[in-house]
């Protein structure tokens, strides 16, 4: 989570909502990135989606089997849309995201036995240190 935490801390000061994620793989991380929606013009271009995309390319394989996201915000449902295609074993958060979050705040998105794939998630990983990076970016904003 600590790596999750850099890379928001990269995409904060580059004017982006300060979330990040990293993917790791046996241990080692494969893929990781900062939200970028601004910078590249793309709303898809959240930190979950480009680490993911970033982590296919290492890895040489869409399916990301075995793998464990880092990620410093609940991920919202085009993320967790994401994470259920890769068949990502495990999602690691920090902060739960009342607004948007699909994990638990207002879906389940990564635990639904409609889907063909189920992934176990841990929630509330260095919470208050991933949700104050938040506040503070959005006290800026509003200031």
């Amino acid at each position: 989570m600590r790596a999750a935490l850099e890379e928001a801390r990269r995409g904060r000061l580059g004017g982006e909502v300060p979330v990040g994620a990293v993917v790791v793989q046996d241990g080692a991380i494969v893929g990781g990135a900062h939200n970028a929606p601004i910078a590249l013009n793309d709303p898809t271009a959240h930190a979950e989606i480009l680490a993911l995309r970033e982590a296919g390319r290492k890895l040489g394989n869409y399916r990301l089997t075995g793998a464990t996201l880092y990620v410093t915000v609940e991920p919202c449902p085009m993320c967790c849309g994401a994470v259920l295609q890769a068949r990502v074993a495990r999602v690691v958060y920090g902060a739960a995201d009342p607004k948007a979050g699909a994990v638990e705040s207002l879906h389940r998105l990564l635990d639904d036995a409609r889907f063909n794939h189920r992934v176990e998630t841990v929630g509330g990983v260095l919470a208050s240190e991933c949700g104050a990076l938040l506040r503070g970016f959005f006290e800026t904003k509003r200031s």
